[in-house]
């Protein structure tokens, strides 16, 4: 696992080195590995069916060991990525996110398959995909879901396009969860949904500023205020902190909610913390 947090700083664009970072991993090989186990015939288990028959509200919770506002927020040695996935399925997660990404995440793609082994709800490859190659990575893992992100598409950063790969994951079994990050991304994609052809399963509103990290919980009550999500699912993410944040996204039309960095931090009170965001 790579640990080294600050492996490509911040250039005048993050999302720029975020993508430098995805073409590094997949140069390096980090996609390329010796699989002890592969779940390449694994049946997808749906986060969009998950989230519409959740009773509550529902949470995909997010293992993320750091981050690039952040810096490390656990070490791997003190928490488990097998130990954190099975408290987040006790605690009520309707689905997990993990994180693929080396640097700067302290990701692996071996993190998910490890939690495979251990949970049955879905899981969300986490990562700025930019190629098929981390796609194939994900389903061999056992993931059932993967995100993309409009951004890095619009900015003709990536090796395909957002409709070949958004097929591509379709093709070998899994979901797509297209994120937007503000009014003209998020109409564009419910547009695009709104076809006989639906590319995407989910739509997320990403609360961040990939260009200057800040986060705006706003950004998702804006968005929705301001265009009609007609039957699409909609995935508030980052910064959510607790019950409030949940019931106020909630008001505003988000569907489900994905939240990390606030569990990992209190990584002893997370069950706890799942069960009131849950119920909140």
């Amino acid at each position: 696992m790579t640990t080294n947090n600050l492996r490509f700083p911040s250039t005048k664009s993050m999302l720029k080195t975020l993508v430098k970072n995805s073409f590094k991993a997949i140069d390096d090989g980090m996609y390329e590995i010796n699989w002890d186990r592969e779940y390449i015939n694994h049946a997808c288990l749906s986060m969009r069916n998950n989230i519409l028959q959740c009773k509550q509200n529902p949470l995909i919770t997010e293992i993320k060991y750091a981050s690039p506002s952040r810096g490390t927020i656990v070490d791997y040695n003190e928490m488990k990525v097998e130990e954190i996935a099975i408290t987040m399925e006790k605690a009520g997660a309707t689905g997990i996110s993990i994180l693929a990404q080396p640097y700067l995440f302290n990701g692996s793609i071996r993190n998910i398959l490890r939690a495979r082994k251990y949970v049955t709800v879905p899981i969300l490859m986490k990562d700025i995909v930019v190629s098929d190659v981390q796609i194939k990575a994900a389903k061999k893992a056992g993931a059932d879901c993967i995100l993309l992100i409009k951004t890095v598409f619009d900015n003709d950063l990536s090796e395909g396009s957002l409709e070949t790969l958004a097929e591509y994951a379709k093709k070998i079994g899994l979901e797509v969860i297209l994120e937007t990050h503000d009014e003209i991304e998020f109409s564009e994609a419910v547009k695009t949904n709104s076809k006989s052809r639906r590319p995407f399963s989910i739509i997320g509103i990403n609360n961040r500023n990939l260009s200057t990290l800040e986060v705006d919980l706003d950004t998702t009550v804006r968005i929705l205020s301001e265009n009609s999500k007609i039957n699409n699912i909609v995935i508030s993410e980052s910064g959510i902190s607790g019950p409030t944040d949940i019931i106020k996204l909630k008001s505003a039309g988000a569907d489900a909610f994905l939240i990390g960095t606030t569990l990992m931090e209190k990584s002893k009170e997370m069950g706890q913390n799942i069960k009131e965001l849950v119920e909140s």
